[in-house]
């Protein structure tokens, strides 16, 4: 019984270690990815030139993502675990979740080829039937939800004029981001992005009566 309980474990540790070479391959397949997105686009770039990238054939790359969608998708559900860890704990409190966008765009600062590849992924997504459709349209429709939500508990609690309109603040926000976002990505050496969105919220808070 000893015997096979040690040999159980022996298997056990195996699969854990294979379990962890195999983590690893994905994220570094999912990383080159995101690399190749950002030059080529997701409809011109080729799964095979991935596979190359993280020294793979084909086939190789197929048994941890058989199709290039299942690929974009892995993209961006990390994506979005990644910013959800991140901004969740700002959602309640309307001045910590203005705060939190900013720290949100200092971090996305230092990843300019991330931000590129799914600023990319996001216009293609306009195109019919583009997989990501869906996805982007979700994304967009609960981060709206999200911040007007945040301006409707600032509105009922009294810290904010019960005439602001949450989402028409939240829709107000949204754009300042994506179009500061945009300017960054095509000049990342003159435009201070998270600067630009710090100036706004700044004056943002002013308006709505916080002090600083």
């Amino acid at each position: 019984m000893a015997e096979f309980s040690e040999a159980k474990t022996g298997q056990d540790e195996k699969r854990r270690r294979r379990s962890r070479k195999g983590e690893a391959r994905r994220a570094e397949i999912l990383t080159a990815a995101m690399r190749r997105f950002a030059e080529d686009g997701y409809q011109n770039a080729a799964i095979g030139d991935v596979a190359r990238d993280v020294g793979l054939s084909l086939p190789g790359l197929l048994h941890h993502f058989p199709t290039k969608v299942d690929l974009l998708l892995a993209i961006l559900d990390k994506r979005d675990l990644e910013s959800e860890s991140f901004i969740g704990p700002y959602r309640s409190d309307l001045r910590g979740l203005l705060k939190g966008m900013v720290g949100v765009f200092r971090r996305n600062a230092e990843m300019i080829e991330v931000i590129r590849a799914f600023a990319i992924l996001n216009a293609e997504s306009l195109m019919k039937d583009h997989p990501a459709k869906a996805w982007f349209l979700d994304r967009a429709t609960q981060l709206q939800n999200d911040i007007a939500a945040t301006f409707e508990r600032a509105v009922a609690d009294g810290s904010i004029d019960g005439k602001i309109d949450g989402r028409a603040m939240a829709a107000e926000l949204i754009a300042v981001m994506d179009g500061l976002q945009m300017l960054w990505l095509r000049d990342p050496t003159r435009f201070d992005m998270v600067g630009g969105l710090e100036g706004y919220i700044i004056r943002l808070l002013a308006s709505l009566g916080f002090e600083q």
